[in-house]
């Protein structure tokens, strides 16, 4: 195994991260969500039980981490830990009763938030660079 390239990669990788900016940040973590349900689904129709949990509980954690990290000051945090709450609740049943039409509920209206998320993010940088250009004249 090459040390050398693996902490190379984890540097490049860290770095990565450390510049993107928070809407990317959320961003990546909802396309992480959207893989661990859509792998959910997909060791379920295998039968793969370790792997549904694991996907699962992954999705979980991630949605702890969402909710955990909402600025409570503003009333779309309130909304969005209701949101959170359901996809909670639901994903513990998708977990306990291996649950494919659960999963396939809450799945879609993960996609729509990130997607959500994803065109914020996009209008907030077009913005941004406007106001940038703007200056510069």
């Amino acid at each position: 195994m090459d040390i050398k390239g693996f902490q190379e990669y984890r540097n490049q990788r860290d770095q990565a991260v450390d510049t993107m900016t928070p809407g990317e940040l959320l961003l990546l973590l909802y396309d992480e969500l959207v893989k661990r349900l859509t792998r959910a689904g997909l060791a379920l129709d295998k039968k793969d039980y370790a792997l549904f949990e694991a996907s699962v509980d992954r999705s979980l954690e991630i949605i702890r981490y969402l909710d955990d990290t909402l600025d409570m000051q503003y009333p779309i945090s309130r909304n969005l830990n209701r949101l959170y709450d359901y996809f909670s609740y639901e994903l513990n049943r998708v977990k306990a009763g291996r649950n494919r039409t659960e999963l396939d509920r809450v799945r879609p209206m993960v996609c729509e938030l990130r997607d959500s998320f994803r065109q914020a993010e996009k209008t907030t940088q077009a913005e941004l660079e406007a106001g940038a250009a703007g200056e510069g004249s």
